[in-house]
């Protein structure tokens, strides 16, 4: 079998995808939290794209503050717009989970 080769030449660089993973989960988690909130507190409309906002404005600030140590552009290619992206997949996660907290909680209002 032959030698591995050095991790800087590989394509991907295993500790990068690991931070990016972590990146993509924690804005997933925070999607899940947010839409749960919203459903809980009965938020409808544009209230609860509003909070939405403020949970991922949030999230990017501290990712922003631990995580990238104040120098997004060094951890994130794309520097702040990748970071304040949301991404499709977390507005679909927000919705799904605050229409699913709304059903359970608000059934018989």
């Amino acid at each position: 079998m032959s030698a591995t080769p050095d991790q800087s030449l590989a394509r991907i660089y295993p500790p990068n995808s690991v931070f990016n993973s972590t990146l993509l989960n924690v804005k997933f988690f925070s999607s899940c939290f947010a839409g749960a909130v919203a459903g809980i507190l009965g938020l409808q409309n544009w209230a609860g794209f509003a909070l939405f906002v403020v949970a991922s404005l949030f999230t990017s600030l501290c990712i922003y503050t631990i995580n990238c140590q104040g120098k997004p552009a060094r951890f994130i290619p794309s520097g702040w717009s990748g970071l304040l992206n949301p991404g499709q997949e977390n507005i679909s996660t927000f919705i799904l989970v605050w229409t699913l907290f709304f059903g359970i909680v608000h059934v018989y209002d």
